[in-house]
């Protein structure tokens, strides 16, 4: 299990990086030549895309996975119905900006939701290859066509925002990229389309499929709904620099955590009935997320000034509310790392009763922020959710899955919660200097590396994780 983890973390990390990076790059020019309103419809309309990639996909890819007994001719049938799935919300997302201009008070979700439309066939359609790729665990062509399509995504935005298409330069970009995997995909799998529909593959996987997609349906609302409201209640620029702020905090997920959880479920899905092993291995992982989430939170707090004005000048109204979300950057690195531990160990009812509690407080803590009528509100009550969020998914996986005491799993954030209070007090007495952004950055940056390294001496994680990898363990706790 150690080499398939090693393989799939040194492909998918060479992805994931490259694909961060292609995207910070792009977002800080288009920032400079965009607006934080025309962001904010972009981000607005965003939302609805995402919501019909859920209902394209319904637990479809994650089945896929999981079921190794599939055939390869009870796949292409799969793929044909998702196909006759996707051209069908194609469909309807084509007529879904008349309710959005009206809601919206804006016309121009009309058009948008055209050219969305052919983005969403796409995405819907390439489902079923990129599933059948993570089976076969072939990451290598995974994240390299990510990042190819992440580099075309780029060079499209950028050329049309230059040629003045305006927020159409994101959704042109999102276009090609969809365009892009999907091409790929199809023709290095080999799928075919089999336009007659067969629905004995759906009902084999339709018990696993239909919590996935249950919890991908609650979870999407409350994850999205935020934005929404912002957007209809407040205005399309604070949506703008909400959702700046709000993006910037999951860089650390984009380049740590989905790392991880990318290869999460397609190994660990082989060991469904080995619980003991399921459970040391996320208890390891989650002392690894910790040990870089908890200093990092208190770095990007100290630090959001001067990551915010990357973007521009014209971005400081998203300082305060990236202050306050990146309080919560460590839990939601470990609350990603979740959702693939209760698929492999098949446990996708409990995954929805989490989704399920995790929504409703999400939807508590957004509304209750949005009543104050301040974005920095509904950041602070959000954070406040993600919480109380992680408490409850990580008592449902160690308590009701795993049959053990979530005590085991506080032990693991001991040592990196010590490593976070020496970066609060380090960072706390720092003085400030008056220096260009960029300078302030590069030394703060400096001092969380060094007291981050200390830290990991004095708890004596340095020694562990060299351990680990000088003896090619797997990643658990012994």
């Amino acid at each position: 299990m150690f080499e398939q983890f090693k393989n799939g973390l040194l492909y998918t990390a060479i992805g994931k990086y490259s694909n961060v990076v292609v995207q910070l790059l792009v977002n800080v020019i288009l920032s400079r030549i965009l607006s934080p309103q025309e962001f904010g419809i972009v981000a607005t309309v965003t939302i609805f895309l995402v919501f019909f990639q859920l209902l394209a996909d319904i637990g479809i890819g994650p089945s896929i996975i999981q079921n190794k007994d599939l055939k390869r001719s009870e796949i292409n049938s799969i793929f044909g119905f998702s196909l006759y799935l996707s051209f069908a919300l194609a469909i309807i997302f084509v007529f879904l900006g008349y309710p959005l201009s009206w809601y919206f008070d804006n016309e121009v979700f009309i058009p948008i939701s055209r050219v969305l439309a052919i983005c969403l066939f796409f995405y819907g359609v390439l489902v079923v290859p990129q599933a059948l790729l993570l089976r076969e665990k072939n990451f290598r062509l995974v994240n390299f066509t990510t990042v190819g399509s992440a580099l075309i995504q780029g060079i499209v935005s950028i050329l049309f925002a230059f040629a003045g298409f305006s927020y159409y330069a994101i959704i042109l970009g999102n276009t090609a990229k969809a365009l892009t995997l999907f091409i790929v995909f199809y023709i290095k799998t080999g799928t075919k389309m089999n336009f007659k529909l067969d629905w004995a593959p759906l009902k084999k996987i339709y018990s696993f499929s239909k919590n996935q997609f249950l919890f991908n349906f609650i979870n999407y609302f409350s994850r999205n709904l935020d934005t929404f409201l912002i957007g209809g209640t407040i205005s399309q620029s604070a949506l703008g620099y909400y959702d700046k702020a709000y993006q910037v905090s999951l860089y650390p997920n984009q380049v740590l955590t989905s790392l991880i959880t990318s290869v999460i479920h397609p190994i660990m899905s082989d060991y469904e009935n080995e619980k003991d092993k399921i459970k040391q291995v996320y208890l390891r992982l989650s002392n690894i997320l910790a040990t870089i989430g908890l200093p990092l939170s208190i770095f990007l707090f100290f630090s959001s000034r001067e990551i915010i004005l990357i973007f521009g000048p014209n971005w400081t109204e998203s300082i305060p509310t990236l202050q306050i979300l990146a309080l919560s950057v460590w839990v939601q690195m470990i609350l990603s790392s979740t959702g693939g531990v209760f698929q492999s160990g098949n446990r996708t009812d409990l995954l929805l009763l989490s989704g399920i509690l995790s929504t409703i407080l999400n939807i508590l803590g957004i509304v209750t922020g949005i009543l104050f009528g301040e974005i920095e509100y509904v950041a602070l009550f959000l954070v406040i959710a993600f919480t109380l969020n992680f408490v409850q998914a990580n008592y449902l996986l160690m308590v009701r899955m795993f049959q053990s005491s979530i005590l085991e799993f506080v032990k693991v954030l001991i040592k990196p919660a010590v490593m976070a209070f020496m970066q609060f007090v380090v960072f706390f007495l720092l003085p400030e200097w008056d220096v260009h952004f960029l300078i302030a950055l590069l030394i703060k940056g400096s001092v969380f590396a060094s007291v981050w390294l200390i830290g990991l001496l004095i708890t004596g994680e340095f020694k562990r994780i060299k351990a680990e990898l000088k003896g090619n363990k797997q990643l658990v706790d012994k």
